[in-house]
């Protein structure tokens, strides 16, 4: 089983620049948590949309030990003001029941 987090953020346009950097600068931190497969931060194309935050681990539990942890406090002790966001989005968990990669064999 593997374990998806989806955090949907709807940042404000003059914002924007500074949440992307937020996420450049941590870049390669949540690599060395136990249990932690894979990060995407994905843009929207529209304004309406909000980023997309997908960290992929092993199991819930190895999510739950990263909140637990003084990485995760580093990373949001600092965390942008409010009037950098519109209300809505959140956070949203899933357990993968399907998946499926390309064929790269050529």
């Amino acid at each position: 089983m593997s374990y998806v987090v989806a955090n949907r953020v709807f940042a404000k346009q003059r914002y924007i620049q500074e949440f992307e950097q937020r996420f450049r600068n941590r870049a390669g931190q949540i690599n060395q948590q136990p249990g932690f497969v894979l990060m995407e931060v994905l843009k929207p194309q529209s304004e309406k949309t909000p980023y997309v935050v997908l960290t992929h681990w092993e199991s819930e539990q190895a999510f739950q030990n990263w909140v637990g942890s003084e990485d995760f406090k580093l990373a949001h002790q600092n965390p942008m003001g409010k009037d950098a966001f519109f209300d809505g989005g959140g956070i949203e968990q899933y357990e993968v029941i399907i998946s499926s990669t390309g064929d790269n064999k050529g």
